[in-house]
């Protein structure tokens, strides 16, 4: 009886450095930098690309297959296929990029797929992103009244409800409305027509934030405020997200909380599965 298939000896991690340089990559991204035969860095910051190569002497940039007027999807195939053509040769690949990996990040992504489609073992290791730093910049927690979050042209493009009681994010406010993919940013015109979207579920004179991490230890975040009508003429970048505190109160379920309170009086609660405490460290 022959045993399992031995998966091919090159390997590839995609790992999330953080937005600030230093400071919040993880132990275990940083193994992975340090252990791989050669990091691949998607990082605009040559001030990131130098710390990188503290840690690992061979470290190659992904930004080069950036152009302007280049379709970002040829941009991300290829950043892809540089990753794999050292996976196929056998190497340790480290993929490192700026925040999460998973998040508004589709090399990644497509890299562990292919990887695992070749019988390569690859995976993700995350990190923390802007939405982290958002939360803790603008002292929001999602868990109080609900956060929505959508890229910002979803909103011009697609149909979606939006709930005015709850947060609404918007990522890469800054390129809203560019079907081409091969803009680094809209202007004005786009912004009108993302406000006159939001003004469907948001009053003209509602506060809005343009928000920007920090990336340096020394650097702080950026935390504009707007109101709505004005965003059209707001500095945007391709990283600025905004942020559209609520317009009003949830409105309560009145007939859904009756029929809660109803069951309960009834009995008919099942109680709570029994909770067995873990044991302590050392105890068997």
């Amino acid at each position: 009886m022959t045993g399992p298939v031995a998966k091919p000896p090159g390997r590839l991690a995609c790992v999330g450095l953080g937005m600030m340089l230093g400071a919040h990559v993880g132990p275990r991204a940083r193994s992975h930098v340090e252990q791989a035969d050669v990091v691949f860095a998607a990082v605009s910051d040559p001030l990131v690309e130098e710390w990188l190569r503290q840690m690992n002497p061979d470290v190659r940039s992904l930004q080069p297959f950036y152009a302007e007027g280049k379709p970002r999807h040829d941009t991300y195939r290829q950043m892809v296929e540089a990753m794999l053509v050292e996976v196929r040769a056998g190497k340790h690949v480290c993929g490192a990029f700026y925040g999460h990996p998973g998040v508004f990040a589709k090399a990644p992504h497509d890299a562990v797929a292919l990887a695992r489609a070749e019988g390569f073992h690859a995976h993700m290791e995350p990190g923390i992103s802007a939405e982290d730093c958002l939360y803790a910049d603008l002292g929001i927690d999602p868990g109080r009244i609900g956060c929505q979050h959508y890229e910002a042209s979803q909103l011009l493009f697609y149909r979606r409800r939006l709930d005015p009681s709850a947060y609404l994010v918007l990522w890469q406010v800054g390129i809203v409305g560019d079907r081409s993919y091969r803009r680094f940013a809209t202007g004005p015109a786009h912004r009108r027509l993302l406000v006159e979207r939001l003004l469907q579920d948001y009053p003209a004179d509602h506060g809005v934030i343009a928000y920007e991490a920090a990336t340096l230890p020394i650097a702080r975040p950026r935390i504009e405020r707007a109101k709505l009508h004005e965003l059209p003429g707001l500095p945007l970048q391709m990283h600025t997200t905004l942020v559209v505190p609520p317009a009003c109160p949830m409105e309560p379920d009145v007939v859904m909380q009756a029929r809660i309170a109803a069951l309960e009086r009834s009995g008919q609660v099942e109680p709570p599965p029994s909770y067995t405490p873990p044991l302590e460290e050392g105890v068997a």
